[in-house]
């Protein structure tokens, strides 16, 4: 298959709720979509086993105390905005406790994200203030006491907590905020081991399997799964339709934007991002793209459209983002600088300022007479007083570049207003 017709498959997948998967009747068709459906799984079962690969345990927080540089790869398009903390609960022996510290005016969010991506749950700043608070954490069919309890749809889930970093001085205390984070529930046993992405088509469907088997997807899907050719249900199945299908379906994960389309430079965040339903094509690419991804009223994440409206930039030369002097949102902004991946992810690359985004807090921003401001980005220092506000580019090869708007308010949400693109100027 050409690339249009992929990006076209892509497009739609991104676009169109159920009806986009799992009408075609063809067993290719039926393989490639049975690989998207399970895709969120395997990429949460993938990251959470690099977690207890470096020793952390169920139903236990891990702080990381310090901002995502480029050595971090085991999460996709990272920030270094926040501090992050994470645990990988196990609920199937009971609830598990959250303490969320006092924060004060700090940005502080705990996203509860159940096995297929769906954010159950977002506490912190937005919904609870900065006062804090005790939550209990129950699984399907679980019942607790009180008012502070969150509801899970499956028994395993990620927890993934970020703490606002107000520029380097305030690492400290971020992290004293951050060290308030608690996670506490029953002793379990970690989950045993699964393929990734690219196991061979016949073993990737043995692992989503059993991983749906532990945490089952909801009802709306059940007609999904019977009409998947008995990939998903351990049933018959034609092995070399199941090869093309899962060609098809990486091919397409890897080109799809899995957003809406570029308006003015910048690709909008679909509402349902965090909620994703039985949308079930873009569930899967921000599963790929931008795992852990909050929902729009907690925060808006915007990529820019690139050379070409291809998402990527492949220039050597000058660009520049306009942005004026004051922002709809009531949290805080960062532009953030990603290295992509042959397989399409992205992480931060290294440079020689050790600067990774650039932001509201970024120390020395130099704005102009309206108060307006000027980022630079290239590959190399544009010199003078562009230096300050200089994002800089990998040394070689395709980059991306996605806009964080924290806290976004109602004229950001609907669409009222729109960022300027980021633009090629002479050097």
């Amino acid at each position: 298959m050409n690339r249009r017709n992929l990006l076209v498959m892509a497009g739609a997948l991104g676009l169109v709720p159920a009806a986009a998967l799992g009408q075609g009747s063809d067993a290719a068709t039926l393989a490639r979509d049975a690989y998207l459906f399970s895709l969120p799984w395997i990429e949460m079962a993938t990251t959470r086993a690099r977690v207890f690969k470096r020793g952390a345990r169920p139903n236990s927080i891990y702080h990381r105390r310090n901002l995502s540089d480029h050595t971090d790869r085991s999460v996709t398009t990272p920030n270094n905005d926040t501090l992050y903390s994470l645990a990988w609960i196990d609920l199937t022996k009971g609830p598990v406790t959250l303490t969320i510290p006092p924060s004060g005016k700090r940005y502080v969010s705990a996203a509860i994200l159940n096995m297929f991506t769906d954010n159950d749950a977002v506490l912190g700043t937005r919904l609870n203030g900065g006062a804090g608070g005790v939550f209990t954490v129950v699984g399907p069919g679980q019942s607790a006491a009180g008012d502070n309890v969150v509801r899970v749809l499956t028994p395993h889930a990620w927890i993934l907590i970020r703490t606002l970093v107000d520029g380097p001085d305030d690492l400290a205390a971020a992290r004293k905020v951050q060290s308030g984070f608690k996670v506490s529930g029953p002793k379990v046993e970690r989950p045993p081991a699964y393929l990734e992405r690219d196991a061979e088509p016949e073993a990737y469907f043995a692992n989503a399997r059993a991983l749906l088997a532990a945490d089952p997807p909801r009802a709306e899907d059940a007609a999904f799964i019977q009409r998947s050719a008995g990939l998903l249900t351990e049933g018959p199945f034609d092995r070399a339709a199941m090869a093309a299908g899962v060609a098809q379906a990486r091919a397409i994960a890897k080109l799809a934007s899995g957003r809406v389309a570029f308006v003015n430079g910048w690709s909008y965040p679909k509402p349902n991002l965090g909620y994703h339903g039985t949308d079930y094509g873009y569930r899967a690419i921000v599963a790929l793209q931008g795992l852990g991804a909050l929902p729009v009223a907690e925060a808006m994440y915007m990529k820019a459209a690139g050379d070409n409206n291809s998402g990527l930039f492949n220039g050597d030369g000058l660009y520049r983002l306009t942005l004026p002097a004051r922002l709809p949102l009531d949290g805080f902004w960062s532009l953030s600088m990603y290295e992509a991946t042959p397989d399409g992810q992205y992480f931060f690359a290294d440079n020689p300022i050790d600067r990774y985004a650039i932001g509201d807090r970024t120390p020395g921003l130099k704005r102009n007479a309206d108060g307006s401001l000027d980022l630079w980005i290239s590959r190399t220092d544009p010199g003078g007083e562009r230096s300050a506000n200089w994002l800089p580019a990998p040394k070689a090869g395709p980059f991306s570049m996605t806009l964080r708007t924290y806290l976004p308010r109602a004229e950001l949400l609907d669409g009222r207003f729109r960022f300027d693109p980021i633009v090629q100027v002479p050097a």
